[in-house]
């Protein structure tokens, strides 16, 4: 899995409620904090995904 967040991020928190794990708050967006997401996280990580008001964040 491959997720990144794109620059329309309002930096609304919502992916780093879901899922700490992955994701935390930047200076302007959030940010992925590692580089292969865990089979575990998967779920976490497209519920953020699924969630995001803005659709910032991109699961591939």
């Amino acid at each position: 899995m491959n997720v990144r967040i794109e620059d329309n991020c309002t930096a609304c928190g919502l992916c780093v409620d879901t899922c700490p794990e992955v994701f935390q708050m930047g200076d302007d967006i959030a940010e992925i904090i590692v580089d292969n997401i865990p089979a575990e996280l998967e779920a976490a990580v497209q519920q953020a995904a699924d969630e995001c008001p803005v659709e910032a964040i991109v699961v591939e």
